[in-house]
């Protein structure tokens, strides 16, 4: 029994290790990506039925362009949708296949089209990374783990404990991590997009710098450590150590 999931895990790390776009960092990614995308243009259009397609013209018209000119320039032949959505929360996001959705909501902190672009960016970057793929391979293999040790440990009269142990272990030190990790790729990635798609890379940090004003003292002194998402210290940090690389894509369009 033990040998043959070793034998498994050998397999998955063997066939699913690929590399991400534009970092070249090796991942393990256990899903197929045409599956993928198919299930991102599911969920897409159910959350589309059930919410409020923004009727404000300009600003759906903005939302457009800015994905339209990121797509271009992001290696992926998607079947590209970009819909702006009434929605107060300040947020965006990106499903699998180039599903993008910006609520009004981030509007006001975005400002200018290139603000607009930081945030679009950065999604479409979690997609053409397939961040949520990855995300699924290590939590696969975290309950691979725990169905190893529970099988192990049978007889241990500790066993729940231990399980639980391991459990938590397993979030706090890999997946939690490898999410920042995903957020901080995200924004390199994003970053070199805007610029490629004509966009100047400065903006970002003005608009990372105008969230984190926003969102100071709201999270209640939760721990960077114990987050999905570095701190906006950390973000606007590496975004700066990045900027002249972006900015030679952008001077050698101007």
């Amino acid at each position: 029994m033990k040998i043959r999931y070793c034998l498994l895990t050998l397999v998955f790390l063997i066939v699913g290790c690929t590399t991400v776009p534009m970092t070249g960092r090796h991942r393990l990614i256990l899903s197929d990506e045409a599956q993928e995308n198919a299930a991102g243009a599911t969920s897409y259009g159910q959350y589309l039925s059930e919410s409020k397609i923004s009727k404000d013209k300009t600003n759906t018209a903005l939302v457009k362009k800015v994905g339209k000119k990121i797509a271009a320039v992001s290696g992926c032949d998607y079947d590209w949708e970009f819909n702006l959505l009434e929605n107060s929360e300040a947020n965006a996001w990106c499903l699998s296949g180039g599903k993008v959705a910006v609520y009004t909501g981030i509007l006001p902190y975005t400002k200018t089209e290139a603000g607009l672009a930081t945030v679009m960016s950065h999604e479409i970057a979690h997609a053409i990374a397939r961040h949520g793929a990855e995300r699924s391979a290590q939590n696969t293999l975290l309950q691979y783990g725990l169905a190893i040790g529970g099988a192990t440990l049978s007889n241990n009269p500790n066993r729940e404990l231990i399980l639980l142990g391991v459990n938590v272990a397993g979030n706090v030190g890999v997946i939690l991590p490898y999410s920042r990790k995903h957020e901080s790729e995200a924004d390199y990635i994003g970053l070199l997009l805007m610029a490629k798609a004509g966009y100047d890379p400065n903006e970002a940090i003005k608009f990372w710098q105008r969230m984190a004003s926003a969102a100071s003292g709201s999270q209640g002194g939760l721990s960077d450590f114990l987050s999905t998402h570095p701190s906006d210290e950390k973000r606007i940090k590496d975004l700066r150590e990045h900027l002249p690389e972006a900015l030679q894509y952008y001077n050698k369009l101007k």
